[in-house]
Order: structure tokens, then sequence, then C-alpha cells
């Protein structure tokens, strides 16, 4: 008569070391393990121009594979290119960065920004040169130590697109 009540007890404090070590079986390795990836932080001072200053610190750093984490700050005067249009627009006054994502390389960088006016109107696009800083801008770089980024025409766009490459 007892028997049957050990055998429920024993399976009921098991079914918690089965749940942990389900949980142990399936975790997952990252595709990409933090010791290979590098981080860059720095600040920009009023009147450096964006991207001439980003492409600067990526070239001078050997960046081969990086992307924009994060990046906050302003600007007086954007110059983005605005989606399928052949030239850039530009706008002075105080904007605030809400925005700047993209891929950057020692073989070439595509980023995009967004700013926001006094208003909380928003726009956004390609940036190109001459977005310069207003009081600050804060960017934090992530850098893939396994692969290398170029930019390279591939027959599916009249561009040079992004290629990912493992490291040699």
């Amino acid at each position: 008569m007892l028997l049957p009540f050990f055998v429920t007890l024993w399976f009921k404090k098991m079914k918690y070391l089965f749940i942990i070590l389900l949980f142990a079986a399936c975790k997952t390795k990252p595709t990409m393990q933090n010791d290979a990836v590098k981080l860059h932080a720095f600040r920009l001072k009023p009147g450096q121009d964006l991207k001439q200053e980003i492409t600067s610190y990526v070239q001078q750093h050997k960046i081969e594979a990086g992307w924009i984490m994060t990046c906050v700050g302003s600007v007086t005067q954007y110059n983005l290119r605005f989606a399928n249009q052949p030239e850039g627009n530009k706008a002075t006054g105080h904007f605030e960065i809400v925005s700047l994502v993209g891929t950057v390389s020692i073989n070439g960088s595509h980023l995009h920004m967004s700013v926001s006016d006094s208003t909380g109107k928003t726009i956004g696009g390609h940036l190109l040169d001459s977005n310069l800083v207003y009081t600050t801008a804060e960017i934090v770089i992530g850098e893939g130590k396994q692969m290398v980024f170029t930019r390279e025409k591939d027959g599916t766009t009249p561009w040079e697109e992004l290629q990912v490459k493992p490291k040699q």
C-alpha cells in the first residue's frame, strides 16, 4: 500500500529535476559569442560632421564588420537622401537624433538616420556628409571579429550591396 504513495511522491519531486534538465538540454549556443564582439563607444562634439567622424573612427580602428548599436544626440543641420531620390535634402535648426542605424566597415558603410524637430516631427533617410553635431552625439558601435563586411555589386541591384564573409 505504501509503495504507490512513495512512487507518486518520487515522480512529483523528480518532475522539477526533469524540467531543469530539459531547459539545460535545450539551451542553444548563440551564433556569435560575446567574446567575438568588441564594443566601441565615443562622443562627438559640437560642429563635428557625424558621417565623416564615424567613417574616420572606423578607419582608425580598422573595423571590418561593424554596426551602429545606438546613437543619441542632436544636430544643427541634417543632410539626408530620401528613398528613391538622387539628391540629398538639407535643413538647419535644432534636431534630436532619434535613430541612427547601419553597417560600418573599412570596406564601406551604409547608414540611415532619423531626426525630430522641436514639435516632434520626424524625418529620416540615408545619412550623407554635412550632418553637424549641435551639443553631442554619443555613439556605440559593435564589431564582429569573426567576419568581414564588403560592398560589391552582386547583380541583384545596380548598387554595391553588403557582402558578409567569414574572417580568414
